[in-house]
């Protein structure tokens, strides 16, 4: 790292611009990066918790009770909205078909259905939110690296063109700024890079758990409540 600090102290106004937007697009990324690790792990616990919760839980406690339901836990967001919903439809087939029995129409289990595919796009979403700051600095930081590095020619350059005197140590000393900010560009932004594509695959892997999670709460919904044809 010192030949990092020596090249930054070496630098002129420009270049030393330049290394501070660099060093502000690593903590940007490594920050987005540790927190979305973190949040994708523990949805992924919370998911395990929620799909335990629905194999060892009636359907009623899950659906009615719902204090017990509300949190920051994704999968409990996918749950009350089918158990608003279920609920709503359900007190409104009471007062307007005058049932006795609950029951639910195919169009009622679209309805309910639709809800909760709105809820999942709205969690997914939520998930993938800051993740244009790691895509921004996979693209930016090589450019900043690339930017430092012509700099840095271009000074030594001048510099040899106004003949000054130990002109191989000015040479010498443009070349490792024009360097360093090009190793800095490319080392913060393959962990990016890397970052980038695995929280978006995580995601993915995410919403699809969240959508079989919702076709088991619905199937076992409309097993209960489906009303049949005859």
């Amino acid at each position: 790292m010192s030949i990092f600090f020596k090249a930054y102290a070496e630098s002129d106004f420009f270049g030393k611009i330049i290394f501070i937007l660099l060093f502000l697009l690593s903590v940007a990324s490594w920050t987005v990066l540790i927190r979305k690790i973190r949040l994708i792990k523990e949805v992924r616990r919370k998911g395990k918790e929620s799909l335990s919760m629905l194999h060892h839980t009636s359907l009623k406690t899950l659906l009615f009770q719902r204090e017990e339901i509300e949190s920051d836990n994704p999968f409990a967001k996918i749950l009350h909205a089918i158990s608003s919903k279920t609920s709503q439809i359900i007190n409104k087939n009471h007062h307007f078909k005058d049932q006795q029995d609950t029951f639910l129409s195919q169009r009622d289990m679209q309805v309910i259905d639709e809800y909760s595919s709105i809820t999942i796009f709205g969690e997914v979403k939520s998930l993938t939110h800051d993740l244009f700051i790691l895509s921004t600095v996979v693209s930016l930081a090589p450019f900043l690296g690339i930017l430092g590095t012509v700099w840095g020619i271009l000074i030594s350059l001048g510099e040899l063109q106004k003949g000054a005197s130990g002109s191989n140590t000015i040479v010498l000393g443009g070349l490792s700024t024009a360097l360093a900010t090009t190793v800095l560009g490319l080392v913060i932004a393959i962990p990016a890079l890397i970052a980038y594509n695995y929280l978006k695959n995580a995601v993915s892997h995410i919403g699809s758990d969240m959508e079989g999670f919702s076709h088991s709460v619905l199937s076992q919904v409309e097993l209960q409540y489906r009303q049949v044809e005859v």
